[in-house]
């Protein structure tokens, strides 16, 4: 594979859309298409992973025939087909009946043939599954008459039974069978009694009643998606039957697993995919890994979706010399210096107040395990021990496998939460220790049936819910909060990354994925980023002038304190600004709100300020109006011009070079300022992109003294970066070799990729591919550029740079001897260099 290109579907692009860019995409040089979720999805989806039916490719962006479509006109032009595939939820949205299995369990309750295709706690809701979607209490909402039956629906209720319904505004649900005595003579919009909805197999109630009455369990804390049973063989068969048919008949030649954590059993949910796919089918999987976490080798997957490489790469160029000036910055502004200390407040706010429903779940499950009265959940101390467990996690999951015994990695993982949680909590020992035996499956030949089913529940649903933790407390609200360089708030990655960062970090991850997993995703950009490469590129480079950071951070502080806006925001809104460019007032508005809803420091999508959000966007109306504030950040972009440029070409070509397979997001082969979705899911103009791809194939690249922009310079970069993927296969292969390359200097940065495995070094094969980027750029222009004695040693022999048509010549001693090559030399045309030797 040479590298995948994620496109994003939505009605307003569909299968034929997608059609139309084949042949650029094919001239561009990536191998294969990676589509979002393809499922019918909610009508109108922006995003398709809220998935109604299994059996059906969406209509709205083509259906079947269209998806058939695309894959041949991709497979005609050399394409693979990869699609995203969501296993772990449904949509849970008005019309209920949409939802075919789920419109069978709210009819039919437990017995409903898919009752078990649900993770529903049916204990907890005495048979009944809470549904709180009402916008007043019961009592309220029967009182006014809001509730009422229909006994002959017409067509809207689309399956089709003719049988009586109940409704709600939008809101349709069924009525269970033989619950309505006599329905002849009801007229449509008959008032319903507490009678009627109290012999129905789901509990209507008012949705700020959701943590007592949710009893299912849910995509991280939206009640719209309901997890799906996935584990189960006839449930993955069912959900996965349409899928494969279309691989098994070449449709589709891969697969991208959305959010495995949430899973009772990823491993096994992958071992039963593998068992179901054609041999060598790429499946990759979407998930976080947090510092040092590496993804089991049991996983049968070709790697992550390549978060981890993101890291890696922002580890490589970010500058640790701008630290003193980020910290300063950030304390004036107010903010917290210890990141471990906010990121632990974060996960308490998200388990105390968004994932209550879950916490209950754990409580009554301990409760059984141990043998105790199942009394109030929010009573029992095993609640204050649960709530400490989930925030001490400090990875997405322990990586149990229901049934078998822990390995020493899974018990590690749980044994330092638990010493965490003591740490701050010891009058919480006993409670702590017990759950930690729960999850580590320990005495359980000691416990009766029940109880040991519950135990064993304990332990895959705590991991289950130590994902969410992680995301709504790191990436939905730490990253939110603290705002000391953005560049790093990134999801997968550490905003507390920063003097211990340089070249060492990306080296040892490099190898490390060469050799555990070579075909795993690398990526800068995906429709889940905070933000887009490019504009975390803005950042690194402009945080490398210390002077022009700490003019804009004084003047935007100034300002919050005039706007009455707290600094921590104002920080923010100066590096939201610095990194995206010039905005729309619409844009930075719906960034804005949703950033401080986000931060649940000062408003919240629930119960939130409009005053404060007012003031806030106010703020951001005077920072694009104002000449001072507007100048204070386009002086400092347009003072690191050059470090910009430098460190969005680095970025792009490292990625392109790592071991891996390539992840293109939609629109980045040029530069990219987009800001989290929605905006980052704006339409891409391809036709510019097309016309630009052909000029510089015709030109031979940007041309000298040409009014050549930086968008041509990375379409150039990463064109050219494909076609030395294509080159040279056996240089980036599963058997490839990896080996940093020594500069003399810390601002060039370079790795080699050989034939080989790398054990003898890159000397040992004629052919090479060496990818050379310059780093912390704006500290190297600031002292004066390159010197003389600047260097990168290479391997000897005739090195042709892929991006210039240069040859190098590196003179060593004797055969096999290596040279050095001036950086001076080396970077005279662009801040990066791709060389090749052997092959051209």
């Amino acid at each position: 594979m040479i590298a995948t290109y994620r496109l994003q579907l939505t009605p307003d692009f569909t299968f034929a859309d997608a059609r139309d860019q084949v042949p650029y995409l094919a001239a561009l040089g990536v191998s294969h298409l990676y589509l979002s979720p393809v499922l019918q999805a909610v009508p109108g989806s922006q995003h398709g992973y809220d998935v109604l039916d299994h059996t059906r490719i969406s209509e709205e962006l083509g259906g079947e025939a269209g998806l058939v479509e695309l894959a041949d006109a991709a497979h005609q032009h050399g394409l693979g087909v990869v699609v995203d595939v969501v296993p772990n939820h449904m949509a849970f949205v008005a019309p209920a009946w949409a939802n075919a299995p789920l419109w069978q369990v709210l009819r039919d309750g437990p017995e409903a043939a898919t009752a078990h295709w649900f993770d529903v706690d049916w204990a907890a809701g005495a048979g009944r599954l809470g549904v709180p979607v009402l916008g007043q209490p019961l009592e309220q909402v029967l009182a006014d008459g809001e509730l009422v039956l229909d006994p002959a629906p017409g067509t809207d209720v689309g399956d089709g039974s003719g049988a009586p319904v109940l409704r709600y505004f939008d809101h349709v649900f069924p009525v269970a069978p033989d619950s309505l005595p006599e329905t002849a003579g009801l007229e449509a919009g008959t008032p319903v009694d507490r009678t009627l909805l109290d012999r129905q197999h789901y509990r209507l109630a008012h949705w700020r009643e959701k943590d007592a009455v949710l009893n299912y369990r849910r995509f991280f804390d939206v009640d719209e998606l309901i997890a799906v049973r996935v584990e189960l063989p006839d449930v993955f068969e069912a959900t996965h039957r349409l899928l494969l048919d279309l691989h098994h008949r070449g449709v589709l030649d891969g697969f991208r697993i959305d959010h495995p954590d949430g899973l009772a059993d990823p491993e096994g949910y992958l071992r039963a995919l593998r068992a179901a796919t054609r041999p060598g089918t790429p499946v990759w999987v979407e998930k976080i890994l947090e510092g040092d976490e590496r993804l089991p080798g049991s996983w049968m997957c070709a790697g992550t979706t390549g978060y981890d490489a993101m890291r890696a790469v922002s580890a490589a160029l970010v500058d640790p010399a701008a630290a003193p000036v980020l910290d300063k910055t950030w304390a004036e502004a107010g903010g917290e210096g210890d990141l471990e200390q906010v990121e632990l407040a974060a996960k308490r706010t998200v388990v105390e107040t968004m994932l209550g429903a879950e916490v209950r779940r754990l409580v009554r499950r301990a409760q059984q395990a141990l043998g105790e009265p199942g009394g109030d959940a929010d009573a029992d101390p095993l609640r204050d021990a649960v709530a400490e467990l989930l925030v001490s996690g400090d990875v997405y999951r322990a990586y149990l496998s229901p049934g078998e015994e822990p390995d020493d990695l899974a018990r590690g993982r749980l044994e330092q939460a638990r010493d965490r949680a003591l740490s701050r909590r010891a009058d919480l020992a006993g409670p702590l220790r017990q759950l930690t035996s729960l999850a580590l499956l320990e005495g359980l030949d000691e416990l009766g049936p029940d109880a040991r089913a519950a135990a064993e529940d304990f332990a895959v649903r705590l991991q289950q819910t130590w994902g969410p933790v992680m995301a709504k407390g790191i990436e939905d609200t730490t990253f939110y909060r603290w705002h000391r360089l953005d560049a790093l708030n990134e999801v997968g990655g550490d905003p507390g990354l920063l003097t211990e960062a340089g070249p060492a970090v990306l080296h040892g991850w490099a190898r490390d994925q060469q050799e555990d997993w070579p075909r795993g995703m690398t990526t800068l950009t995906t429709h889940d980023t905070k933000r887009s490469e490019d504009v975390r590129a803005r950042l690194l480079a402009v945080a490398g002038d210390p002077e022009a950071w700490q003019r804009g951070a004084d003047a935007f502080r100034s300002a919050a304190d005039r706007a009455a806006v707290d600094r921590p925001t104002a920080h923010l809104l100066w590096q939201t600004l610095v990194g995206v460019g010039p905005i729309s007032r619409e844009r930075l508005h719906g960034y804005l709100e949703k950033a401080v809803r986000e931060a649940k420091q000062h408003t919240a999508w629930v119960d939130g300020d409009p005053d404060y959000e007012g003031r806030v966007l106010a703020l951001a109306d005077r920072a694009l109006d104002d000449d001072a504030l507007r100048s204070v950040v386009t002086d400092a972009v347009a003072g690191q011009h050059e470090a910009v440029r430098a460190t969005v070409l680095a970025q792009k070509l490292v990625q392109l070079c790592l071991p891996g397979v390539p992840d293109l997001y939609q629109g980045t082969e040029l530069v990219a300022l987009s800001l989290v979705d929605p905006d980052n899911r704006r339409r891409v103009d391809y036709d510019t992109r097309r016309r630009l791809l052909e000029q510089l194939r015709e030109d031979g690249g940007p041309q000298d003294g040409a009014d050549e922009t930086l968008d041509a310079e990375k379409l150039w970069v990463t064109s050219t970066a494909l076609a030395v993927r294509a080159g040279n296969p056996d240089c980036f292969g599963e058997r490839a070799g990896y080996a940093p390359l020594t500069t003399s200097t810390e601002h060039a940065l370079g790795f080699c990729r050989t034939a080989t495995d790398g054990a003898a070094g890159p000397e040992a094969t004629p052919d090479a591919v060496a990818c050379l980027v310059t780093r912390a750029p704006a500290r190297l222009h600031r002292d004066g550029g390159w010197r003389a004695d600047d260097t990168v040693t290479l391997p000897a022999g005739s090195w042709h740079d892929a991006l210039t048509g240069r040859t190098h010549e590196v003179a060593g001693m004797g055969q096999g001897d290596a040279g050095t090559l001036a950086c001076r030399d080396l970077f005279v045309r662009f801040p990066v260099a791709l060389l090749t030797r052997g092959r051209a």
